[in-house]
């Protein structure tokens, strides 16, 4: 999303430049440039062939020189952009600003709607995983009945016989997170190719993003920290040590 902050005509050159300074400070900025009257004038003869015998008819170049601010994609619908934005409204020196209050504040609806859906989702995956995996050890301990009775008999403690078990949920669980995050890769670099071109304004605000390295470890983490629990709950259950 891109935010235009237009200037008065009479700023000088270092003013323009303390504007963009303060333009570009918060977090959520992916880029901040500086049109001059020039290019102003320039955009608008390329864009609109149809009237450059009107803008060449002027004494006077019409356009004020601007800051055109380019937010970076997960902020685009967040409270933080409208605050700074309406407090840049009101600044020395900045007369005009085009940013599209309603389109934002639907992405922010949109924003938490999609959140809710995908906490739904999350929570159903990780309910399918925990007794997917409890079943496959339940029937592990069943197919080894006869090794945990000759464990027992020769003096292994309950520690010893539940380890084994743990260890594969826990194996699973990560490598079911790490398939999670190849698939991930996948689709991330196949949406834009397949997909992309054919959404237009919106393959910016549908644009997927790889997880990364603290968002990584904590799937991996989680995933692992939920074979763990399915297995030590079917072990509990069903191996009665």
């Amino acid at each position: 999303m891109t935010v235009a902050f237009y200037l008065d005509k009479s700023l000088s050159a270092a003013a323009v430049d303390a504007v963009r300074q303060e333009i570009g400070r918060p977090g959520f900025v992916e880029s901040v440039k500086v049109v001059t009257p020039d290019e102003a004038l320039e955009r608008f003869r390329a864009g609109f062939p149809e009237l450059a015998d009107i803008v060449a008819g002027l004494k006077a170049n019409p356009f004020p020189p601007s800051i055109e601010l380019r937010v970076n994609a997960r902020a685009s619908a967040s409270k933080e952009v409208v605050a700074f934005v309406d407090s840049m409204k009101t600044r020395p020196g900045v007369t005009d600003v085009l940013f599209n209050r309603d389109w934002v504040e639907k992405m922010q609806g949109f924003s938490r709607l999609a959140g809710a859906i995908g906490a739904f989702l999350g929570g159903i995956l990780i309910l399918t995983s925990f007794f997917i995996i409890s079943n496959v050890v339940k029937l592990n301990v069943f197919s080894r009945k006869n090794e945990i009775e000759i464990l027992r008999l020769v003096g292994a403690t309950n520690l010893f016989i539940r380890i084994p078990f743990w260890l594969e949920g826990i194996t699973l669980g990560f490598l079911g997170s790490l398939l999670s995050l190849g698939l991930l890769f996948i689709v991330i670099n196949l949406f834009p190719v397949y997909l992309g071109a054919s959404l237009g304004a919106l393959q910016e605000l549908l644009r997927f993003r790889y997880p990364d390295l603290t968002q990584a470890v904590i799937l991996l983490c989680g995933g692992a920290a939920t074979g763990f629990i399915g297995s030590a709950t079917s072990v509990s259950k069903f191996l009665k040590v």
